[in-house]
């Protein structure tokens, strides 16, 4: 008996308050404050992916234009071709290591003709510094913006649960009942948030971590690049001296 009527009630309740749990219908039953929030959430997930693109193409560029350079200027700088290897370094702008070895270069040869013999090496490796730095902060930018949505975000979708639950609540006290016809409007802009939050969240910091883990790569490139060449600028003015 009690079994059946337990059947009856929910059966009533089903009827007396229909929800369909679309996403047309949770946006419908959110209020403007959550609505915000998922607008915000939106434009903070499209800055995102602009930035992964943008780090994906350049990265991309860089690794692929480097293979090149590298095999095109070992035989220039075995022949002593200073002028040919910044022309290679200037058709592969995209390179880290032509970027590095380019200003190497010309701090090198402008060196050669203003500073004494033993500073000529020293000139060139503060330029090999200066430029490392400058690369690397282009290698960075946007990076940070990734790690601020990762961080921020789920804290944003997290304001907007409790947006949702307190007009849950809200919709208890006006309705004087707790059927889902009351605490529907509250429950979507709760389960929207947090779902929203975390799907922005996550794939940025997978993707800062990524890009992150590239940077460091081609810093070590590029610092072993800077010392084959201190060294060949080494070797160079020994041999010069020589002569």
């Amino acid at each position: 008996m009690l079994a059946n009527l337990s059947m009856l009630g929910y059966a009533v309740l089903l009827q007396a308050a229909p929800v369909t749990w679309d996403l047309r219908e949770m946006w419908g039953h959110m209020g403007p404050v959550a609505k915000i929030v998922v607008v915000i959430m939106f434009i903070m997930s499209a800055w995102s992916v602009g930035i992964m693109i943008d780090r994906a193409l350049m990265f991309s560029a860089a690794r692929k234009q480097s293979r090149i350079f590298v095999q095109q200027v070992a035989g220039a700088l075995r022949e002593g071709k200073l002028d040919e290897a910044i022309s290679i370094a200037e058709r592969n702008k995209k390179s880290h290591i032509a970027k590095v070895v380019a200003t190497g270069l010309s701090e090198f040869q402008a060196a050669a003709s203003t500073v004494g013999e033993e500073e000529v090496v020293e000139a060139a490796k503060r330029g090999l510094e200066r430029s490392q730095a400058i690369v690397h902060a282009e290698m960075k930018r946007g990076l940070s913006g990734l790690a601020t949505i990762g961080a921020t975000c789920p804290f944003v979708g997290l304001f907007g649960t409790v947006v949702g639950i307190m007009n849950a609540f809200k919709g208890i006290q006006q309705e004087k009942a707790t059927g889902l016809a009351a605490v529907a409007g509250g429950i979507s802009e709760a389960l929207v948030s947090t779902a929203i939050g975390l799907f922005v969240a996550i794939p940025a910091v997978w993707a800062y971590n990524y890009f992150t883990n590239r940077v460091e790569a081609f810093d070590v490139e590029m610092d072993n690049s800077s010392m084959e060449l201190v060294n060949y600028f080494i070797t160079r003015r020994a041999a010069a001296g020589k002569r």
